[in-house]
């Protein structure tokens, strides 16, 4: 990783948890992804995370990383389990995770369990749309005080994913090779 952008995200450090849900089973694919689990962001993202960090506690809560970067072979394997553009991007177009620039991660509060966000991370379904009708007040103001974190940070949304933040201009970046 000598010329890479890629910076390690040390939980003590940035002062979130980290929780790499495809370095288990227990995830959408049903099977391990990251063998060698390493959370790592683009430099500019990680500046963007330390902030959002900062912003959080500032709120009493924490930040819970579920991935970061994902080499390209693990979004080949992400596709082959759920080959649905609205919640795996094409391989062949290049995820943001595997540019480095895209999180996903949830609110923690002071009981170290996660807020109630409507859904689990990675439920590939319309409750997990960020601004999905219908939700308890709760669960809005929830995903409210995320998203808001998140901007102020210098992060932007999806529509179809709760969890799921990236830098502006997220394409624009180039893909990076498996590190």
């Amino acid at each position: 990783m000598n010329n890479s952008p890629l910076v390690e995200i040390d939980a003590q450090r940035y002062q979130v948890q980290i929780d790499l849900i495809y370095a288990g089973a227990d995830n959408l694919a049903g099977r391990v992804i990251y063998p060698d689990a390493r959370c790592l962001l683009h430099h500019q993202a990680a500046e963007c995370l330390s902030k959002a960090s900062q912003l959080a506690r500032q709120a009493g809560l924490t930040l819970r990383i579920y991935d970061a970067y994902r080499p390209p072979y693990a979004q080949y394997l992400l596709w082959d389990a759920l080959p649905n553009n609205d919640y795996v991007r094409d391989p062949h177009l290049g995820s943001h995770h595997s540019r480095g620039v895209a999180v996903d991660l949830t609110l923690v509060g002071a009981d170290g369990e996660p807020l109630d966000m409507g859904t689990e991370f990675d439920a590939m379904e319309e409750k997990s749309h960020q601004f999905h009708p219908g939700l308890p007040v709760d669960v809005q103001r929830n995903r409210l005080l995320l998203v808001g974190i998140m901007l102020a940070a210098g992060f932007e949304t999806i529509a179809t994913e709760w969890w799921h933040y990236e830098l502006p201009n997220a394409d624009d970046y180039p893909l990076l090779d498996d590190v």
